[in-house]
């Protein structure tokens, strides 16, 4: 079909050519005085059919063409679509506003050729500005709705509107279905394309353990979406000029005023030097472990041996470690102890301690 309507378009134009062109070819051969010949009804068909034939290589090409365009435009997502077509209409009415005072100068360059260029300038400059400002613009329109709402509820719409954007590590690994069930996460779970592209490319990846993790982080994603009695919505939109996943993060938390939820110490970091609100999972789960405090008694399981001699590393249930003075003999056995300091560190709370069976022989 698509063909065929090229093909007419094609004799279409032959045909207006031929109308127009095709009495002055017969003056220059000297057949104008031939009867019939200076008829549309003649010059119409043979413009028609020259134009065919000279083009019938072309309609390969030209419809090649347009099956690329289409496909373009189908995966191109909507907004890109949107905003490139609004600056491409600004950019034109511009133009417009500009060629009119021109056309009131008699100068044959000027009046001419110059509207032409103008137009199809600033008709470019327009849809690439709209193209590329797309996420500045979106988070404009969404600002400008927030301060719209009425003054009333501002605090709540405000608490319960808030945008909690998800990294690709926090999805992984799996804590976050878990904090969402228990309703200590509210707000908006806005989930980035390009976060769930990352995640899909792990979850493809030939390495085994890579290939598992991003499977289970697809795993987590389905189920917060379809289990969970909280709102998750997916951000299409990407920021072509920024290559790292985490800079796209930190530039989408500006542009709505968002929250990134992550347990990357590094993010973390970016996040706070550039003033954007971040939520860490590990800070979380190291503010919500039990308290101990020093003198205290624990009973524990001794499993390793630690890095100084005679030590024994414990655990307890909720991941901390423990290392026992003397402990190394007592592998593979539980023993009570008793605190003696509680030391926090970036990678989480440790805990030392020393036998009590030591401490009653004192």
């Amino acid at each position: 079909m698509l063909r065929r309507i090229v093909q007419a378009s094609f004799l279409i134009t032959g045909g207006m050519l031929g109308i127009i062109f095709f009495p002055t070819l017969l003056k220059l051969l000297h057949l104008n005085d031939l009867p019939y010949v200076n008829s549309p009804y003649v010059a119409a068909p043979v413009g028609a059919i020259i134009v065919f034939l000279l083009t019938f290589w072309l309609v390969d090409h030209v419809v090649g063409l347009i099956h690329w365009m289409e496909e373009t435009l189908v995966k191109a997502p909507v907004t890109d679509l949107l905003f490139g077509s609004l600056g491409l209409i600004f950019g034109l009415i511009v133009a417009f506003l500009v060629v009119i005072p021109l056309n009131s100068i008699q100068i044959p360059l000027v009046n001419t050729i110059l509207p032409i260029f103008l137009t199809l300038l600033l008709g470019y400059l327009g849809f690439q500005v709209g193209f590329k400002k797309r996420d500045e613009l979106m988070g404009l329109f969404s600002l400008s709705n927030r301060s719209g709402k009425k003054k009333g509820g501002e605090e709540e719409e405000k608490k319960g509107k808030s945008l909690k954007i998800l990294d690709t590590s926090v999805i992984i690994d799996g804590r976050i279905a878990d904090i969402c069930q228990t309703g200590f996460l509210e707000g908006t779970i806005v989930i980035p394309r390009f976060v769930l592209e990352e995640l899909q490319h792990i979850a493809d990846s030939s390495d085994a353990l890579k290939r598992n993790r991003g499977r289970r982080g697809l795993d987590i994603l389905n189920r917060i979406q379809k289990e969970l009695a909280i709102n998750v919505e997916i951000y299409e939109g990407d920021f072509e000029g920024i290559q790292e996943v985490d800079s796209k993060l930190v530039k989408l938390a500006q542009l709505t005023s968002g929250v990134v939820v992550t347990n990357d110490f590094n993010l973390n970091k970016v996040c706070e030097l550039q003033n954007v609100p971040v939520l860490n999972i590990n800070d979380l789960a190291n503010a919500v472990k039990p308290i101990v405090l020093p003198g205290e008694e624990l009973n524990v399981h001794v499993i390793k041996d630690g890095k100084e001699q005679n030590q024994g590393v414990a655990y307890l249930d909720d991941g901390t470690m423990i290392v026992v003075e003397d402990g190394k003999e007592y592998i593979g056995k539980r023993v009570d102890v008793l605190v003696t300091s509680v030391l926090q560190t970036s990678a989480g709370r440790m805990i030392f301690a020393k036998l009590k069976l030591l401490e009653k022989a004192l």
